[in-house]
Parts: C-alpha cells; sequence; structure tokens
C-alpha cells in the first residue's frame, strides 16, 4: 500500500471512529447540542482554541524565564528578571480574563437570544 493510500485509510478510519463517538453522544441524550447550533459550537471552538493559544505563549515565556534566569551574573540581576516576568504575567493573566469574560458573556447572550427566538 502506498504512502498516500495509507494516509487516506488512517483518515477514513478517524473520520468513522469521530462519527461513531458523536452517534454515540447522541444516544446518550447530547443531542440536544445540535439544538443549539453552528455558532454555539464555534464560538466554543473560539473559546477553547483563545485559551489554548494563551496557554502556549505562557509555557513559551515560562520557557525564556529558565534561560534568562540560567543567564543572570548576581542575585539583582535574577530579581529583576523575575519582576519582570510576573508583572508580565500578571499584565497578561487579566488581559487574558477580560478576553474570556468578553467571550462567554458573547456566547451566553448570543445563545440565550438564539434559544429565545426559536421559542425553547
Amino acid at each position: 500500500m502506498t504512502s498516500d493510500k495509507k494516509h487516506e485509510a488512517v483518515m477514513n478510519d478517524a473520520a468513522q471512529a469521530m462519527n461513531d463517538v458523536m452517534s454515540q453522544y447522541q444516544k446518550m441524550g447530547l443531542n440536544a447540542l445540535t439544538l443549539m447550533g453552528g455558532d454555539w459550537v464555534e464560538k466554543l471552538s473560539d473559546m477553547g482554541a483563545e485559551m489554548l493559544e494563551f496557554y502556549t505563549q505562557r509555557i513559551k515565556e515560562d520557557v525564556e524565564l529558565q534561560h534568562k534566569l540560567l543567564h543572570c551574573r548576581d542575585l539583582s540581576e535574577m530579581q529583576q528578571v523575575q519582576g519582570e516576568f510576573l508583572q508580565r504575567a500578571l499584565n497578561r493573566y487579566t488581559e487574558e480574563t477580560g478576553k474570556i469574560v468578553e467571550m462567554g458573556t458573547a456566547f451566553w447572550l448570543g445563545g440565550m437570544g438564539a434559544a429565545g427566538k426559536t421559542g425553547k
């Protein structure tokens, strides 16, 4: 079997597995998610992507901190590096919390509006 055919077979197997999982979810009573509509799913996805991007950036900054600390020549330089890191982290966490709150508000208000329009 060629590499392209193997890849296609793997992709087909993965798609079938996802289809089976979604069918099981629906059988377990989670078919209500389909009533929420694509907007809700998209907003949830956007929130997840935002959080993953934030986590990725935090990890990069943590690694950079370790690198900087390893290259400090004295205690005062180390304290300065740590202080700058903590201030940046505090600012980023505050900013990210604001973004997530805004996205969550839009998510819930958008969802309530959609539910109200359909009479549910």
